[in-house]
This record gives C-alpha cells, structure tokens and sequence, in this order.
C-alpha cells in the first residue's frame, strides 16, 4: 500500500466556501487526479460559463486506425468543464455530484485538433445546477458533442476529511 502512495502525487483538496478564482482554481484542479492525468488546459471563463482545453494526444486516441480521440477523455471534459461553470456562477468552490450528464456526440473528432469545452451553468436552485455544453475542435458552430446536466449541490459542513 505504501509503494503505491509513493507513485501518486498528494490528493488536492479545495476546502469548501472558498472564493473561486476561475484562473487558478482550474489550474490548480488539471494538474492533479484525471484531469492531470489527461491533460486539460484552462481557456477561459464568465459569469455563468467555462471553457477547458483537452491538447490531442496519441494515448487517447480511441481507435489507432482513425487517430480520432476516444470518447471518453472527451466526456470527462464536459463533465469538468460544466462543474467549473457551475462554480463560476456560484462565485465559490462548494461540493457538487454529477447527478445526471448526457452526452450526444455529433460527429468524430478531427484527429490531431485540440478539443474545446465550452459550458454554461444556465439555472442554479437551492439544491441543484442546470448547465449545458458543447465541445468542439476548432469551430464552435460545428460541435464533436453537446452536453445537458444537473449537478446536485451538497452542503458543505461535514463534506472534507481532516
């Protein structure tokens, strides 16, 4: 157990209710767990909406043949890409769950593009967030996918562990 310990960076916790400064905040988020992993890149951000990058990579390609990325680096995207909406909306870091994320892919991937994820948290409520997105690899009005989810908000007492 303690030789795996040794291969991973310390896990990366955001203690709730801080103030969320988009620009260092996703910075700091891409650089640990999957999303580092994956290699995500902050592009920018607004009021209600974010948007994160994901550079091609051999690795991630989905079918060796066709170099197009695999769709699940691309779902992983989104589902970032919105949460940080919805923190960019609330103006703070507050613990949230993917309730419900649906994913419809529009077409491939062009092979070797970057992949953008655009997002928008279009309604927040006492207990949950609305957002929608797309990703696409060049062209926003020609997306790879759209995106449609709810994220339940957890209250935040009691959600870290010391």
């Amino acid at each position: 157990m303690e030789d795996m310990k040794s291969k991973f960076p310390p896990r990366f916790n955001i203690p709730p209710g801080v103030g969320m400064d988009p620009v260092q905040g996703s910075k700091a988020i891409t650089r640990h767990g999957h999303s580092g992993f994956l290699g995500m890149e902050y592009v920018g951000h607004g009021e209600d909406w974010f948007e994160l990058a994901l550079p091609w990579r051999e690795d991630l390609v989905g079918v060796e043949e066709t170099g197009v990325l695999a769709s699940g680096p691309i779902i992983s995207l989104l589902d970032n890409c919105t949460s940080m909406s919805v923190w960019a909306r609330r103006g703070e870091f507050q613990p949230q769950v993917t309730l419900d994320l649906r994913i419809d892919y529009v077409r491939a991937a062009t092979p070797g593009k970057t992949i953008i994820a655009r997002a928008e948290c279009y309604q927040l409520r006492r207990s949950m967030a609305f957002v929608r997105g797309i990703a696409h690899d060049g062209e926003l009005t020609d997306p790879v996918a759209h995106a449609a989810g709810i994220f339940m908000l957890v209250e935040a007492s009691g959600w870290m562990k010391a």
